[in-house]
């Protein structure tokens, strides 16, 4: 109750960290927030350019298909890198007044959040454009991102604990992103996968929440009970263990920041 208490009290500040985080990012960007539309756009059009003509046989829609899986990693990409640092870049303000500390990293969390939103308009516009059908099942698509949420958050947490005292994670971090994103089937179907290494793949939480995605945009199935569950154990996981270890380490942050 003290925790949730504490939580309410700064709820204004971590609001307005989040307003500032916005605002940071698009100063000076003649066309502003439109780029969150056009990135993902210009990404998908020269990936499907190079690899449409590969897997046009194996993927329906693969521009739908890549759209959707790319929403979900580059937002957990882009919340985790700046998440990370927000102990390390806000030293001088903890230093001289007390903030609840997990309060950076998960301001840090939710300006990424703003910039799904429209990430979405795009894969919105290429349903449209490619003729992808829309109904109710459709609707579902802020489950699997809710999950996604719940576990950059826990994510974001442990890298933020751990960079502070170990600042090689950052560079570390950028090649696991790397190897992250070709272990999860984003631009390739998961049928050309050889059977003995399915395991990494079955093991990798992003897997399951872009496969959600795609349930219910693409292929319009509801999702089964079972991708529910491990989906929610991933992220509820993630989230207790991140939290668990920004508690054990946070009295530690001023001795090394």
């Amino acid at each position: 109750m003290k925790k949730i208490l504490s939580f309410l009290r700064y709820k204004y500040l971590l609001r307005e960290l989040v307003i500032r985080d916005i605002k940071i990012k698009y100063k000076r960007s003649v066309l502003g927030i439109i780029w969150s539309v056009l990135n993902p756009l210009l990404t998908m059009t020269v990936i499907s350019i190079v690899f449409s003509q590969i897997f046009k046989f194996q993927i329906e829609n693969f521009p739908v298909y890549l759209l959707s899986g790319l929403v979900i990693f580059n937002f957990l990409s882009e919340a985790t890198n700046i998440a990370m640092r927000s102990i390390l870049d806000n030293a001088q303000l903890l230093k001289k007044v007390y903030i609840p500390k997990y309060i950076f990293p998960l301001a840090k969390t939710l300006s990424s959040s703003a910039n799904l939103f429209f990430s979405l308009l795009a894969l919105l516009l290429i349903v449209l454009g490619t003729g992808v059908e829309i109904n109710l099942i459709t609707f579902l698509f802020p489950i699997p991102l809710i999950y996604t949420l719940i576990f950059v958050i826990g994510l974001s947490l442990i890298l933020s604990s751990f960079v502070v005292f170990f600042r090689d994670i950052e560079h570390l971090y950028g090649v696991l992103l790397t190897a992250w994103m070709y272990l999860t089937p984003i631009i390739y179907p998961i049928e050309i996968i050889p059977q003995r290494f399915m395991l990494i793949i079955k093991i990798n939480p992003l897997y399951y929440f872009v496969t959600y995605m795609r349930e219910i945009i693409l292929y319009h199935n509801l999702p089964s009970l079972k991708l529910n569950l491990i989906c929610s154990g991933y992220a509820l996981l993630t989230l207790v263990i991140g939290l668990y270890t920004f508690y054990k380490l946070q009295d530690k942050f001023i001795l090394y920041i």
